[in-house]
């Protein structure tokens, strides 16, 4: 549900920005028009609706993608309107930075809107505009061939966008992802003789390939970006096999899959504790682990805030995943992963007993069999949910808010 909501904001925000496009703008292509829904397509548009929920048609607007396009004295952010047969019924401003009376000639010029009418989505996107006798108004040239150029420039992208979405097609990371679950699984419910035997073995290998060499680790940032952005399902179909398993075997053995049999740092950790003299382990004490423990829920809390609310905030340096792809790790997550693995020194696992949100978020799916009853673990759940249907319900006007006072 989470996922959803933060989805659903990140739909609103690309489709709607700061700026939300009303059904009233629409009246005079629609009169019957009364909600507008997302597209979740690389469109980034909205669907227009009845009453009864009946498509009217849909209408895409030019900015954000257009900020480069400057009329005269900034950008103007025009609405292109669409019927059922994805035909343009007309162009409309929504709002604009340029003179206003030279947005206002181009309102006026019906003529020059009209110019538009009547084609397809790839037509507009392919228009030349001499041939099509586009010229800029009188009096507002620079404005109105701003328009002009937004337009044509907004279609191309989502049309490209669109056609440039590759085919599925499992390569050798995600065959070689394939058999590491397949490997895992015999980890957790194979012949105990035999996983006490390979364990080391594994644990290395799980360091060696998953980490260093595949690096496709279970991040907040992966989750973040997936849910609001889309699932890859074409271009990462490994790592998105590795996901659905981390969640649902959990749900349906009790077993945290991922945590004890995939993660590579939950293996480093577990064999530093191999090599540890037992003098060096400390003994937290009870008021430490109680209050320890709550930091992974409490990253939790703010990567769904920062998910929602889009903040400018690299998600990737809360965790130590991203070290393992050394080329491009960042120096937060170094430090995360290098604090979490000598910690380990001295606490066993601390990274994932203290420090993990992605080992938080998987504990909250894993089933408990009889005694999976409402406790601690269960309200927090909600507390969760209940601060994403805020945020998704009350995102504007807190970025508004944010903004005045940034």
């Amino acid at each position: 549900m989470i996922a959803w909501l933060i989805r659903d904001v990140a739909l609103r925000q690309r489709t709607h920005g700061d700026s939300p496009i009303r059904v009233d703008e629409l009246k005079a292509f629609f009169p019957e028009a009364a909600r507008l829904r997302p597209d979740d397509s690389a469109r980034d548009g909205l669907f227009v609706l009845d009453r009864a929920g009946r498509e009217l048609g849909y209408v895409v607007r030019t900015q954000p993608q257009c900020h480069d396009i400057l009329g005269y004295a900034g950008v103007t952010d025009a609405l292109v309107v669409l019927n059922r047969d994805w035909k343009i019924v007309g162009i409309t401003v929504h709002a604009s930075d340029d003179t206003l009376d030279y947005v206002k000639n181009v309102s006026l010029d019906r003529r020059f809107l009209r110019k538009w009418n009547g084609l397809t989505w790839n037509a507009a996107a392919d228009l030349d505009f001499k041939q099509a006798g586009i010229e800029g108004v009188s009096g507002a040239t620079m404005t109105s061939m701003a328009i002009a150029r937004s337009v044509k420039a907004r279609l191309q992208m989502s049309r490209d966008e669109i056609v440039a979405r590759p085919p599925l097609r499992l390569g050798w990371r995600d065959w070689s992802m394939v058999a590491v679950i397949a490997a895992a699984a015999v980890m957790a419910f194979g012949p105990a003789a035999w996983r006490h035997r390979w364990k080391r073995p594994y644990q290395v290998a799980l360091i060696v390939y998953v980490g260093f060499v595949a690096g496709d680790l279970l991040a907040q940032k992966l989750f973040a970006g997936w849910a609001r952005s889309g699932i890859p399902w074409t271009t990462a179909p490994g790592l998105v096999l590795l996901t659905a398993a981390a969640l649902l075997v959990p749900w349906a053995t009790r077993v945290p899959f991922y945590c004890h049999h995939i993660c590579p740092h939950g293996a480093a950790q577990e064999l530093i504790g191999r090599v540890r003299p037992r003098q060096w382990q400390w003994q937290l004490s009870a008021g430490a682990v109680n209050g320890l423990q709550h930091l992974p829920t409490a990253l939790l809390f703010f990567v769904i805030v920062a998910a929602m609310l889009a903040l400018p905030f690299d998600l990737a340096g809360l965790e130590p995943f991203a070290a393992y792809v050394v080329r491009s790790a960042g120096w937060a997550t170094v430090a995360v992963a290098v604090l979490g693995l000598g910690a380990s020194f001295f606490v066993p696992q601390a990274y994932c007993r203290f420090g993990c949100p992605t080992g938080a978020l998987l504990n909250f799916v894993r089933t408990r069999g009889a005694i999976d009853r409402f406790s601690s673990r269960d309200a927090t759940a909600l507390a969760l949910v209940a601060v994403a249907v805020g945020l998704n319900w009350g995102y504007l006007p807190i970025v508004t808010w944010m903004k005045g006072v940034g």
